[in-house]
């Protein structure tokens, strides 16, 4: 059991949130679902709280109502090995969302993510600092990071 547990605060939707969310990540799967009580805050028998588990690591959805909203302060890093991982992890997350900038985009729920290659960090953080530059400057003309183009930029092609 892991340590440190996030909890996503929803307006009615913690459900469905966690469904989508395990139809996109590979070794994902919904662990339990409470309900609201009689004489509580929310509807009884309404959704209160789905424990849910992303690619091994455990997650809470809680319906807590409209009092909270996500905001792009806090993301999910998706690290990635290929292009084709990027691309579907991209095409699924901004189903209904909205793309953003350097790998970043807002699902359908309001959740922010970073769908980032495990590359980008050896082409940042190189010792060349010319390369490192221009991959930076190919990173910020980008929505979807492209490996490629990350490289090319890198290897100055």
């Amino acid at each position: 059991m892991q340590k440190i547990t996030p909890c996503l605060w929803f307006d009615g939707r913690a459900e469905e949130a966690a469904d989508f969310y395990v139809s996109v990540f590979k070794n994902s799967r919904i662990v339990s679902t409470t309900y609201f009580p009689e004489g509580s805050p929310r509807p009884a028998g309404s959704v209160m709280t789905v424990e849910f588990v992303l690619d091994g690591e455990e997650y809470l959805a809680l319906d807590g109502g409209p009092e909270f909203t996500f905001s792009p302060a806090v993301s999910f890093m998706a690290h990635c090995d290929t292009q084709e991982e990027v691309d579907e992890l991209w095409e699924k997350l901004t189903d209904g969302g909205q793309e953003g900038q350097c790998g970043w985009l807002t699902d359908k729920f309001g959740v922010s993510w970073q769908v980032v290659p495990r590359a980008l960090n050896g082409l940042l953080g190189g010792s060349d600092a010319a390369a490192a530059r221009r991959a930076v400057t190919a990173m910020l003309g980008m929505k979807k990071l492209d490996i490629g183009e990350l490289q090319r930029a890198y290897d100055n092609a």
